[in-house]
């Protein structure tokens, strides 16, 4: 059974963020909300945009309006969750991963967390797998250099060891790192348009036939997923925001910052590959096809300003990890939690470039597997939130880092059980809806699973057997029980049981 920690809160914010999953005091939210536009353009400056973009055209025969349209629906649905979702982290000053306490349970937030933490470490594998192809192109069109497998062992290693100190540092270094990588990155992709708009075959480019409905659709659900699995990590760069920001302007930053990246590389991935369909179809190296449509003195500086990118990719995400793991049990520092996730990237990575070699198959089953798994924690917390929001409850502080009984969220055993219905019958139901390499689900046949909607499902039903079940009622403790209420003045619905859940 857990308890309250009696350890002193961390000191103010320095150069490097010492604070983990404890919610951050009021005094201490100095945060402001523009500092979410570049957060959000560096998540989401990646090279395998161009891959999926690429894809929409060979794979799902998309044509250049079409792929627009993907790109902008994929990017306004899947980071208008992450923005609604980072709202919650200004409520209650905490991390993603801890305020889930609230919906789930102290012990029952282990499960949906688990599902969380495992899809970081794919995610987190990824994309240290695409940073060290981008190296190892870099070197071939410099220096002539043919990859061997020491040369991938040592960038892979490169790669991951700057990730894990970038991310070590926490929110204020990856904040510099994130509005000085928004401008190199944008120069550069401007440079590439340019490029793009003088040397392309525009007749062909426009004269491609349209695709069908279903396929726009599946293009969109695609897209989609790799925002989707931001979506529990929003509250995480959310939570030194004050009481006072506004909700709708984290939002607007979320999802503004999200698409000048997504929009513009999806597109330009859909415009190479009328000329080099083969963009869509490299099995093992998604990054040297850079090198055969642009020209080297292009190609390297905008490879290496994209390799920038995806070492704060994968340090976001490792930040956040560090507060997955933390909120897990693991009884280390942050920045010692995300160690654990660094090396099991390490080995995946290995793996998939040494053994597997089938890097986009992969990629896109992951980024299937983790649209769907993502959701159902998804369906629930949006609920949960609206709730509170309905009844003007907060988040209870010293209950969130209480996994004992006389933590609010305790509930049932330390088990919500409706959340938990709710998160596992939509899992469930979600899995199969999936069709991947790895398995195929007994609905994928359906017009959901051929749509691949099978994410959009997931949401939807967790939300609603959520929303449809008896309420569960959080139980303030009686006086000596448990540690106060809150760092803040309690409101009058925080003094009294409520229903919430």
């Amino acid at each position: 059974m857990g308890t309250t920690p009696s350890t002193p809160a961390p000191a103010p914010e320095g150069a490097v963020e010492t604070r983990g999953i404890e919610p951050v005091p009021d005094h201490e939210r100095r945060g402001r909300v523009r500092e979410l536009f570049p957060t959000w353009v560096a998540a989401n400056i990646s090279v395998l945009l161009l891959t999926m973009g690429a894809a929409l055209v060979v794979s799902n025969g998309l044509n250049f309006w079409q792929v627009l349209l993907v790109a902008a629906i994929a990017a306004a649905v899947a980071f208008g969750m992450v923005g609604v979702l980072s709202v919650s982290g200004k409520w209650g000053g905490a991390p993603g991963a801890m305020l889930s306490r609230a919906a789930f349970g102290v012990r029952g937030n282990y499960f949906p967390g688990s599902i969380l933490w495992v899809a970081r470490f794919g995610w987190e594998t990824i994309n240290a797998v695409t940073g060290a192809y981008a190296v190892l192109t870099v070197l071939h069109l410099l220096f002539g250099i043919e990859t061997n497998n020491a040369l991938v062992v040592v960038t892979l290693l490169g790669f991951v060891a700057v990730t894990y100190v970038v991310s070590g540092l926490g929110r204020k270094a990856l904040n510099v790192c994130n509005k000085y990588s928004t401008y190199l990155f944008g120069l550069f992709s401007i440079m590439v348009l340019v490029y793009l708009i003088a040397t392309m075959d525009w007749d062909a480019v426009f004269a491609k036939k349209a695709g069908t409905t279903a396929m726009v659709i599946a293009g969109i659900g695609t897209i989609a997923a790799g925002g989707i699995s931001w979506v529990p990590t929003g509250p995480d760069f959310a939570r030194y925001l004050p009481h006072s920001a506004s909700g709708k302007k984290i939002v607007g930053a979320t999802v503004s910052g999200a698409a000048l990246v997504l929009l513009p590389m999806v597109l330009m991935g859909g415009v190479m590959a009328v000329s080099n369909p083969g963009l869509a179809g490299r099995n093992t190296d998604p990054m040297s096809f850079l090198g055969t449509i642009l020209p080297s003195w292009l190609a390297v500086p905008y490879l290496i300003t994209a390799l920038v990118g995806m070492v704060l990719i994968n340090s976001l995400s490792m930040y956040s990890a560090g507060f997955t793991a933390q909120t897990m049990g693991v009884k280390l520092p942050r920045a010692l939690a995300v160690s654990i996730n660094a090396v099991i990237s390490l080995v995946g990575g290995l793996f998939m470039m040494l053994v597997a070699k089938d890097f986009i198959g992969q990629f896109i089953a992951f980024l299937t597997l983790l649209a769907v798994s993502f959701s159902a924690w998804i369906g629930v917390y949006g609920v949960d939130m609206a709730r509170r929001r309905k009844l003007a409850v907060r988040y209870d502080a010293a209950s969130l880092m209480n996994t004992g009984r006389t933590s609010r969220y305790w509930y049932t055993g330390g088990y919500c059980w409706q959340a938990m219905t709710a998160w596992a019958v939509a899992l469930v139901a979600g899995l199969c809806f999936t069709k991947v390499q790895w398995f195929t689900g007994p609905l994928a046949t359906t017009w959901i699973g051929e749509n691949g909607l099978g994410w959009a499902a997931t949401i939807a039903l967790a939300a609603v057997v959520f929303a449809v079940l008896p309420a569960a009622r959080e139980t303030v403790p009686a006086a000596g029980e448990g540690a106060p209420a809150s760092a803040d003045e309690p409101s009058a619905a925080d003094r009294h049981p409520v229903e919430v859940n």
